[in-house]
C-alpha cells in the first residue's frame, strides 16, 4: 500500500511549521522515518493515522485521499497504529484488553474476536502471560500488545511511532524482530529517532529535520553520506574540534574519538569506515545538499 505525500504542511497555532511543504513516497513493505525529537514525525504519523488534519497538501495511502472524510473512513478500515503513547486499562489483562479493543474495531461476532486475540498473543509470544493484568507488565511486554491491537484487523498498513524507546535491548531486538516479521505484504512505516532500530529493519528510509525531507534513499545510501568523513583520533589533550563527536573510549595513551568531520581533524586522524549513524550525522554537517536526496 502506497503512501503519497505532496506539499505537506502542517502549523500549531503561534508556532513555526511542524511539517513544511513536505514531499515523500513510501512503497509497499518496510520503510523507516528517522529524525530527531521535534522533527516533526509524530505530527507526520498522526495526519496518516487520520487523526489530525494538515493545514495544507496532498496525502494519498492506497489512492484514498486523507485530507477528505471518506478517504480518512477509507484508510482506517486498513490502518494499524500504534501511537508513541498507547493508553492501556491497568485493571484489564491482556487478553481482556485485546478483546475490548476489538469490540471497538468492529468484530461483533465473539468466537471470532476471541480466535483473533489468541492468535495475536501468540505472535507476540505472550500467550503464557494473557491473563496477568496489565499493570504488572513491563515496558517491551506493553508495547507487544499495543503491537498486537494495531494488528486485530489485520490492516494493509502498519505505523508504529517511537516503538522501542525506553525498552531494554533484549525486548528492543525482540520488538524490531516482530516488525520485519510482520511487514510482507503490508506497509510498515517504522518512526524513530534511534538509528539502530533502522539499520535493524528497513532497506529504504527517509530522514526529517525541523519538519522537512533532508534524506530519501536506502541505508547504503545514507551511510555512503559519510564516506571520507569518519576518522578515529586518540589524544590525552583537548577533544578534537571541528566535527561530531560519536564515541569517545578509554585507552592507553589517552581517548579514543570517533569523530565525523569533513576533513581530518588533527594530523595523525585514521580514516575508518563509516556506519549508519555516521551517514545520519553527515547530514547536519556542509555538503551539497542535492546528494541527499533521491526521487
Amino acid at each position: 500500500m502506497r503512501i503519497e505525500i505532496s506539499g505537506l504542511t502542517k502549523t500549531y497555532k503561534g508556532k513555526v511549521p511542524a511539517l513544511d511543504g513536505l514531499d515523500l513516497l513510501v512503497p509497499t513493505g518496510m520503510f523507516g522515518l528517522l529524525g530527531a525529537n521535534g522533527a516533526g514525525k509524530t505530527t507526520l504519523m498522526r495526519i496518516l493515522a487520520g487523526l489530525l488534519r494538515p493545514t495544507s497538501g496532498d496525502v494519498r495511502i492506497g489512492g484514498n485521499d486523507v485530507t477528505s472524510r471518506a478517504g480518512r473512513q477509507a484508510v482506517q478500515r486498513v490502518l494499524g497504529y500504534l501511537p508513541q503513547d498507547l493508553g492501556v486499562y491497568p485493571d484489564l489483562s491482556a487478553r481482556e484488553f485485546l478483546d475490548y479493543v476489538g469490540l471497538l474495531k468492529g468484530i461483533d461476532d465473539r468466537a471470532t474476536r476471541r480466535r483473533r486475540v489468541g492468535e495475536l498473543l501468540e505472535v507476540v509470544a505472550l500467550t503464557s502471560e494473557a491473563d496477568r493484568r496489565l499493570r504488572g507488565y513491563s515496558g517491551g511486554m506493553r508495547r507487544r500488545v499495543g503491537i498486537a491491537q494495531a494488528l486485530l484487523a489485520d490492516p494493509r498498513l502498519l505505523i508504529v511511532d517511537e516503538p522501542t524507546a525506553g525498552l531494554d535491548p533484549e525486548e528492543r531486538i525482540r520488538f524490531r524482530t516482530l516488525l520485519s516479521q510482520l511487514a510482507g505484504e503490508r506497509t510498515v512505516l517504522l518512526s524513530t529517532h534511534i538509528v539502530d532500530d533502522i539499520a535493524q529493519t528497513c532497506r529504504e528510509l527517509a530522514v526529517l529535520a525541523k519538519g522537512r525531507l533532508v534524506f530519501r534513499g536506502t541505508v547504503e545510501d545514507l551511510t555512503r553520506r559519510a564516506d571520507r568523513r569518519v576518522w578515529s583520533v586518540v589524544t590525552a589533550g583537548p577533544a578534537p574540534s571541528g566535527g561530531t563527536i560519536v564515541s569517545a573510549l578509554p585507552v592507553e595513551g589517552g581517548l579514543r574519538y570517533r569523530v565525523v568531520a569533513a576533513t581530518a581533524p588533527t594530523l595523525d586522524a585514521e580514516s575508518l569506515s563509516p556506519n549508519l549513524e555516521d551517514g545520519y550525522l553527515a547530514l547536519s554537517q556542509p555538503g551539497p545538499v542535492e546528494d541527499a536526496m533521491r526521487p
